[in-house]
């Protein structure tokens, strides 16, 4: 693997979007969303994003209905296989 095909950075991930609907799911869509906005700045599909249960753990730390409202995640984007693979954990 060369120098260019890894990529590692420190994103904040806002979560504030999540209170906007109710919030008995409120850190389901946490979760979905972190997913998302890591594939679109590392530019792979949503199933190539995988996600450290510190991360779940800080999402839910609060209960169901509280998400945190921003998360700082440390993610890798490397090639696996011949697939571009993005490894998140939590920064904080």
């Amino acid at each position: 693997m060369s120098a260019g095909d890894f990529d590692e950075r420190v994103v904040t991930v806002p979560l504030r979007d999540v209170r906007a609907g109710s919030s008995s799911g409120a850190a389901d869509r946490a979760m979905s969303l972190v997913r998302e906005h890591l594939a679109q700045h590392f530019s792979v599909g949503e199933d190539a994003v995988r996600l450290d249960p510190s991360i779940n753990e800080a999402i839910w730390a609060d209960g169901r209905a509280s998400p945190p409202s921003k998360l700082r995640v440390r993610a890798a984007r490397f090639e696996e296989e011949g697939e571009r693979i993005v490894e998140a954990e939590h920064a904080g």
